[in-house]
């Protein structure tokens, strides 16, 4: 397993007086993520009018998986807001799909997961 870390500006290069400003942006988004995926086993974050995040819950529909869906906004709004996910998991896409607290990546990653049977291992872990 790789042990490779993704890019994070250290902290020290972050200047005092904007460190409070990059530390709280759009942190409610985040809470109401971390909330779910805490208490779930399968969350699925979304947004309207894309079809992978559809595709991701029609998969899990397909096995019998349950799972919380979060949509937030369209093409056309909130992408703020969903900016603060990317930044948060590094993601750069939706739908995000979290597997017993970890990200596992978007529908392609999730429909692999199931097609290998890797997802009821990672579902079947305590």
């Amino acid at each position: 397993m790789s042990t490779m870390a993704r890019p994070v500006l250290d902290e020290a290069r972050i200047h005092p007086a904007i460190r409070a400003k990059v530390a709280e942006y759009r942190q409610e988004i985040i809470r109401e993520v971390q909330a779910a995926v805490a208490s779930n086993d399968v969350t699925v974050v979304g947004m309207a009018m894309n079809p992978f995040p559809r595709k991701a819950c029609k998969a899990l529909d397909a096995i019998g998986q349950p799972y919380r869906y979060l949509e937030y906004g369209s093409y056309f709004s909130d992408w703020r807001r969903r900016n603060a996910l990317k930044m948060w998991t590094g993601w750069p896409t939706l739908p995000m799909v979290f597997v017993k607290g970890q990200l596992v990546g978007g529908a392609g990653d999730l429909e692999a997961l199931i097609a290998s049977g890797e997802l009821k291992k990672l579902l079947a872990a305590p």
